[in-house]
């Protein structure tokens, strides 16, 4: 008898513990959530020797279209709310260089275009951030990229040579954006 009360005793307990910490379950919770997280990456690296500029004379130093569709991919271009582009330039050639990053969309239009001049070596490093959303350009912009384009012009000669090693124009680009979840 007394096994009997005190598996009794259990089960009332057992019983009562469950009933007491449960709550009604929120399955709304997920119309509530507002999540904006900001992802950042590298985007272009290119670099151009000083050799190569001096090969050509009276014409575009280099031109080149890179594919670029990972921004107007669904889940991002659905997804994206603002963010920046950024460029960074740096000069060690002899050189003075015009820089042009040209933004096509899938059609081959120029969307947007970011011009850099840059003096011959010893030279600062340009940098330009570029916003695009509420805070600067049309977030379209971004949404529709398929292609960058990066054209170099020079516009010095063809016959100097920087006296800094391995003497060579370099560019890299990173984009930082907020996305929201849902």
């Amino acid at each position: 008898m007394q096994k009997i009360g005190r598996s009794m005793f259990f089960l009332v307990l057992l019983v009562c513990g469950t009933i007491s910490c449960t709550e009604n379950l929120d399955f709304n919770q997920y119309d509530d959530l507002e999540a904006t997280p900001t992802y950042e990456a590298g985007i272009l690296y290119l670099e151009v020797e000083e050799g190569l500029i001096n090969l050509l004379v009276d014409v575009d130093v280099f031109s080149q279209n890179f594919n670029f569709d990972a921004f107007s991919s669904d889940i991002f271009a659905d997804r994206v709310l603002d963010g920046t582009l950024t460029f960074v330039l740096e000069n060690t050639t002899s050189k003075e260089l015009e820089i042009t990053v040209e933004l096509l969309d899938e059609g081959g239009t120029v969307t947007d275009t970011v011009l850099f001049l840059t003096q011959p070596a010893p030279t600062a490093i340009i940098q330009s951030e570029i916003a695009y959303g509420d805070a600067g350009r049309s977030i379209a912009i971004i949404k529709t990229l398929s292609t960058i384009r990066i054209t170099a012009k020079n516009l010095g000669d063809n016959t100097s040579v920087s006296n800094l090693s391995n003497p060579l124009i370099t560019l890299k680009s990173s984009g930082k954006f907020r996305l929201r979840l849902k």
